[in-house]
């Protein structure tokens, strides 16, 4: 191996850490690195660099470099503070591995320990086959981050699935045509292919953390204004975040959308806000202990005070059905969403264990809302709360 070929390794092994390192992440939106995978595409296509320098370095070599690189990323961004899903990293390796083997050994016939042959076909012909094998490379990506709902059944699979693949098709189209176009422009650029074209996913990347700061400002200002009924004293301290973070919690056990989270998560922060129109408080504030004439007035105010916000109808709609029983779905075919029964029973939970964290009291709520459950309850939601709450993360 020459020292021209150590040099694009080192390059490329730089741009996939730094890319790993710097990776796009936010509460509710799929963790992904697109610089570090455009950069790892380029590196398994490229054969050659100007000067007609065929590089020596073999598909074995790329993988290693590339998966050192993701893993150095990935590490860095753990002392950095920051959240690294294993299953995610394993999804990038995997597209990197399919990109290799299909195109270093599959196509031009590399053997072990050899570099390959410069690739044959015309650059508009070449890239039209790099761009359908990072199409299948990413196909897998998703195959992989989608199997974390597999224990939940092959629906929930499929709706997360279907979700990650419509949510990403915009930053995958950018990530494959940036790798293709990385080793389309090599032979003649050389490696000043890899921070020219790396460059507008790196400017991307600076909008979208802007982007995620003023998302986060808002939500900041929901969760701000959720706090009214606890300092009115209508609600137990903290109730709304609790409910909003076990909503999110069931909602993305049921694998529903991205899109749908953020909706559920702001409903909840809020379903409770109707209480501000009460003469007295209820007692302890849980509405689950109500007359069921109380939950649809405090459900016809949250509903009248969210809707007058001009911007949170999404919300609105799913705090209509929050006190609908799950019965009449299945006795009168009313349609209740997905996330109104996912809120009615998160809901439900936070009440019955007021915010204690024992095994004691989350047993006692799991078997009052089981005394509900095909009534009051949606069995299929009330799975997903049992998993939760009992999961060894969440259980207290």
């Amino acid at each position: 191996m020459s020292v021209a070929d150590l040099v694009v390794l080192l390059c490329f092994g730089v741009a996939i850490t730094a890319g790993e390192w710097f990776r796009l992440s936010a509460p509710g939106l799929r963790p992904s690195a697109p610089i570090a995978s455009a950069a790892a595409f380029g590196l398994a296509f490229i054969t050659e660099i100007p000067a007609g320098h065929v590089v020596a370095y073999s598909w074995t070599t790329v993988l290693l470099v590339g998966g050192a690189a993701l893993a150095a990323g990935s590490f860095a961004g753990r002392l950095a503070g920051t959240d690294v899903g294993l299953l995610e990293l394993a999804g990038r390796f995997a597209s990197l591995v399919v990109v290799t083997l299909l195109y270093r050994v599959v196509y031009l016939g590399e053997g072990p320990g050899q570099g390959a042959d410069v690739d044959p076909l015309a650059p508009p012909r070449r890239a039209a086959l790099m761009l359908a094998i990072v199409a299948v490379a990413l196909l897998v990506d998703l195959l992989v981050l989608s199997s974390r709902v597999a224990a939940r059944g092959p629906a929930a699979w499929r709706r997360r699935f279907l979700d990650d693949l419509s949510s990403s098709v915009a930053l995958s189209v950018a990530l494959a045509v940036t790798g293709v176009l990385i080793a389309i422009a090599a032979p003649p650029l050389g490696l000043t292919a890899l921070p020219l074209f790396l460059s507008p996913l790196v400017l991307s990347q600076f909008a979208f953390r802007r982007y995620v700061a003023v998302r986060e400002t808002y939500r900041q200002g929901i969760r701000t204004l959720s706090r009214l009924t606890d300092v009115a004293g209508y609600t137990p301290s903290g109730h709304a975040g609790r409910v909003a973070d076990l909503a999110v919690a069931m909602g993305s056990d049921l694998a529903i959308p991205e899109r749908e989270l953020f909706d559920l998560e702001y409903a909840a922060l809020l379903h409770d806000i109707g209480q501000v129109a009460l003469l007295e408080p209820i007692p302890g504030g849980a509405t689950v202990d109500a007359a069921p004439a109380d939950q649809r007035r405090i459900e016809r105010d949250t509903v009248r005070i969210v809707r007058e916000t001009g911007v949170l109808e999404e919300a609105a709609a799913i705090l209509e059905h929050q006190t609908t029983p799950y019965r009449r779905m299945r006795e009168f075919d009313e349609l209740i969403p997905l996330t109104s029964r996912i809120l009615k029973v998160a809901n439900a939970y936070d009440d019955l264990t007021a915010g204690v964290r024992s095994f004691a009291a989350r047993d006692a709520a799991v078997e009052r809302i089981f005394l509900g459950l095909g009534y009051e309850y949606d069995p299929r939601v009330v799975d997903a709360l049992v998993h939760v709450v009992r999961a060894p993360a969440g259980a207290a």
